[in-house]
C-alpha cells in the first residue's frame, strides 16, 4: 500500500522549541488533514523553517508531541543545496528514490521531471540550472519519495510568476491525490487565495484556518508583523 493511501495527516500538540534564551516556537498546536494544501506564512525569523524541522523530527522539541501515521518528506530551501555537485538533473531526482536502477524508479523519475516541466533537461548538469529550474528539480525529488506528508520550505521564493503557478498546480494535484502538504511562504497574496488552509506564525500561532477565516482574524487583531502582514 502506498504512503498516500495510508495517510492520516499530521498533528502537533503544544510544541515548543528554544535556542538559548530565545523562544523560537511557542506552544504550537495544529492539525494537517490528509489531502490538504496548507500555507505557512510569517516574517523572517518567525520560525517557519524551525517548525518544519520540528514536524519532520530533524530538530528535537523542548516539549510537546507530533503525531504522524505516514512518512514525512521535506523539500529544503534551494540555498541549502550544493548545486555545483557534479550530477545531472535525472540523477538528482532519482536520489529521492534511493538512486536505484530498477525500471519503475527510472520511469517514475522521468515522469516526475515531465510533470514539473523539466523532462527535456533531464541530462543537464545541476550547475547549469536557473533558480526556477532548481526549484522544479527539488519538487520532483521530493515527490519521488512518495510519502504521505510533504513539507516544503520556501519552494516558490525568488522565482518568476509562471514557474510559481506551475509549482502550485503540481502541489494542488498532489493534495487532490491524498498527500498532505505544508508550504512555507512569504507570499501573503497567494497564501490567502490559493490554499485550503493558512497558518500565520510569528514564533507563536497567530491565526489558523481557511483563507477567509484568517483574513477576518488578522483584520480584527493588532498585527504583530508590520503593515504588510495582511497582504
Amino acid at each position: 500500500m502506498s504512503a498516500l493511501a495510508n495517510n492520516r495527516g499530521l498533528r502537533a500538540s503544544h510544541v515548543c522549541f528554544s535556542y538559548g534564551s530565545r523562544q523560537i516556537i511557542d506552544n504550537i498546536c495544529l492539525e494537517l488533514k490528509p489531502g490538504t494544501l496548507t500555507a505557512l506564512v510569517g516574517p523572517n525569523g518567525a520560525g517557519k523553517s524551525t517548525l518544519i524541522h520540528l514536524l519532520q523530527g530533524r530538530l528535537q522539541k523542548d516539549s510537546g508531541h507530533v503525531e504522524c501515521s505516514s512518512s514525512i518528506t521535506v523539500m529544503p530551501q534551494r540555498a541549502s543545496i550544493d548545486w555545483t555537485f557534479p550530477i545531472t538533473v535525472n540523477e538528482m531526482v532519482r536520489l529521492g528514490g534511493g538512486h536505484r536502477e530498477h525500471q519503475p524508479e527510472v520511469q517514475m523519475a522521468k515522469q516526475l521531471l515531465m510533470r514539473v516541466g523539466m523532462g527535456k533537461l533531464a541530462q543537464r548538469r545541476l550547475s547549469d540550472l536557473s533558480g526556477g529550474q532548481q526549484q522544479r528539480v527539488l519538487l520532483a525529488r521530493a515527490l519521488m519519495q512518495q510519502t504521505g506528508v510533504l513539507l516544503l520550505d520556501e519552494p516558490c521564493s525568488a522565482i518568476d510568476p509562471p514557474t510559481r503557478e506551475h509549482l502550485l498546480s503540481v502541489m494542488r494535484e498532489q493534495a487532490d491525490a491524498g498527500q498532505t502538504l505544508l508550504v512555507s511562504s512569504h507570499d501573503w497574496g497567494t497564501a490567502l487565495d490559493s490554499y485550503d488552509k493558512v497558518i500565520v506564525l510569528d514564533n507563536k500561532l497567530l491565526a489558523y484556518g481557511t483563507p477567509s477565516e484568517v483574513r477576518e482574524k488578522l483584520s480584527d487583531m493588532t498585527c504583530m508583523m508590520g503593515s504588510n502582514c495582511c497582504g
